[in-house]
């Protein structure tokens, strides 16, 4: 505990009741007159104070500082003790004002300090003790009887203080485990607030690379498609109409994958295909946008994973996107080769090239290496002005 236990946030307030009580019998105690002069209360007003004053001061504890600490335990011993010699009848209740001593110091000190005020407090109650009963004024056997009423009364005390420490101990002990299960559970609750709101954020990254490179793959396409029909429709009807009918193909293929996107983001788009398969396809697309056919070099020898086969066949995509936007390339290299550890995919053209320094902030080019670093893989790109462009995806299994 780092701060002062104040009245509304008591770690146990059944003990406030439990020490009131006991405070209330004792002051009770002190003010109903007694037939014999040997029980009757010297100074009852001395006695009600200071048993009012050590109530109060357990509405609030001290934890912030060791010297308060022990000002505070000393203060509520003085006042014990006050109590023990001049409360007449109620002196016969001080071993409980101990036990209550014994409650609060292991409210505020650690097990050091517990014991010493426990040990301590059994002592004063044995000077106590010997304080309010001399046993020359009895014979030898009655005596005797003190003597091992005494020490019966000793010993019972003693353990007494012990069972209340050993409880105090264990309370405490199954409190601060309840506090730290509370803490861990709101660091917990607020990772997983963290892991969703990341989620989330992955989740919608996800969706604008999928429409990114499905849909914008098609609508280059069919923009090229139709710019060239527009061209060959002014000397060549024909012509036109081939690349207007697949316009119309790659139109229907971008409403398609609009609506994949949509309605199903994870669902597979390689479509049951291998993805040698599927790059070939790519490139016959490709070459019909573009006119250049891809040098497609393809060395699979394993079957790869869907979780593996889906990045590379988009990362694909988006780097013929790219040429067919920006290179302006005539010739085209794709390999893609695996061993039993790694994966490595190359592609390159001889066009127009740029600044990797200042170009490699774009979304599909983000979207790609995002892609490859999800994998654990590697993604490099080497290219500057009319070189061309080289992309390098390595991947491990």
């Amino acid at each position: 505990m780092n701060r002062p236990i104040q009245f509304n946030n008591h770690p146990f307030r059944f003990l406030l009741y439990l020490e009131w009580l006991l405070l209330g019998f004792s002051a009770l105690m002190a003010l109903i007159p007694s037939p014999s002069p040997h029980f009757s209360t010297m100074f009852p007003e001395l006695t009600i104070c200071s048993l009012s004053v050590f109530g109060l001061m357990g509405l609030r504890l001290p934890t912030d500082n060791k010297i308060n600490k022990v000002i505070y335990t000393a203060i509520q011993v003085v006042l014990i003790l006050i109590t023990g010699f001049f409360g007449g009848r109620s002196a016969r209740l001080f071993p409980f004002l101990y036990l209550i001593l014994v409650t609060r110091s292991c409210l505020i000190f650690q097990l050091p300090g517990r014991l010493t005020v426990t040990f301590l407090s059994f002592i004063l109650f044995l000077l106590t003790l010997r304080q309010h009963v001399h046993p020359g004024r009895f014979s030898a056997i009655a005596q005797e009887r003190f003597r091992f009423f005494s020490f019966s009364l000793a010993v019972l005390f003693g353990l007494s203080l012990v069972f209340v420490l050993l409880l105090m101990n264990t309370v405490l002990a199954e409190r601060q485990s309840r506090d730290k299960l509370e803490i861990a559970n709101e660091k917990l609750r607020q990772y997983a607030l963290r892991i969703e709101n990341q989620a989330t954020l992955e989740e919608r990254n996800r969706i604008a690379r999928e429409i990114h490179d499905s849909l914008g793959h098609s609508l280059t396409a069919l923009n090229l498609q139709l710019e060239t029909a527009l061209k060959l429709s002014k000397y060549d009807i024909p012509r036109a109409m081939t690349f207007l009918a697949t316009a119309k193909e790659l139109g229907s293929k971008a409403l398609q994958d609009v609506r994949q996107s949509v309605s199903t983001m994870r669902s597979y788009p390689l479509q049951g295909q291998t993805l040698e398969r599927a790059i070939q396809i790519l490139a016959a697309d490709f070459q019909r946008s573009t006119g250049i056919l891809p040098s497609c070099q393809i060395s699979i020898i394993c079957p790869l994973s869907m979780e593996i086969s889906t990045p590379i066949y988009r990362i694909i995509q988006e780097s013929l996107t790219n040429i067919s936007k920006y290179a302006q390339a005539t010739e085209v290299k794709l390999e893609l080769t695996t061993t039993l550890a790694t994966l490595r995919l190359i592609i390159q053209d001889n066009g127009r090239g740029f600044d990797v320094e200042q170009n490699t902030t774009g979304f599909g080019l983000q979207s790609m290496r995002d892609r490859t670093l999800a994998l654990g893989g590697e993604f490099h790109i080497h290219s500057s002005y009319n070189t061309g462009c080289q992309i390098i995806v390595d991947i491990p299994y």
